[in-house]
């Protein structure tokens, strides 16, 4: 099966990085955590989903890499990054990162952004990420998400510890 674009783009970020995961495209809807737990047959809390910020000083893109179970607290990722957060419209998150929102991955970014990785992602064996497309995604482990995208770990959780 030919993956669309977008989900090839991906693929090829994931094998020029050297991991060995498959993107998997689905007939149905995986553009939400609760979607793409159904259709993959895994916990919401295994869902990987990537929310693009924008930093309210530099500008820059921030991906926040968070479980599909948890809320995210901005002020905490703020903390984390070291400036304050604004939300990010549908135009910046395809400019900075190449995908449109609900599919945006954690790889593969046409800015490469500043990245806070969920901490409750680690205590999970294997994860899933959005892989450029609504309907498309590919599994992974904590580790591996930490390394391919160098990101700060933290607890970022609304109403979670600080």
């Amino acid at each position: 099966m030919t993956l669309k674009a977008a989900a090839a783009r991906v693929q090829a970020a994931l094998s020029a990085a050297g991991l060995e995961a498959e993107v998997r495209e689905f007939p149905d809807s995986t553009r939400t955590a609760e979607e793409a737990a159904a259709a993959i047959g895994c916990a919401v809390a295994q869902i990987a989903k990537s929310l693009i910020f924008r930093g309210a000083t530099s500008g820059r893109p921030v991906l926040v890499v968070a479980s599909g179970a948890n809320r995210v607290a901005e002020g905490k990722v703020a903390a984390l990054v070291g400036e304050a957060l604004e939300k990010a419209d549908a135009a910046f998150v395809r400019a900075m990162t190449g995908y449109a929102i609900g599919g945006v991955p954690p790889v593969g970014h046409e800015v490469p952004p500043v990245t806070v990785i969920d901490e409750e992602l680690l205590q999970l064996d294997e994860i899933w990420a959005a892989a450029g497309t609504p309907n498309a995604v590919f599994a992974l482990t904590p580790t591996d998400l930490a390394t391919l995208t160098g990101g700060l770990v933290g607890g970022i959780k609304r109403g979670g510890s600080a």
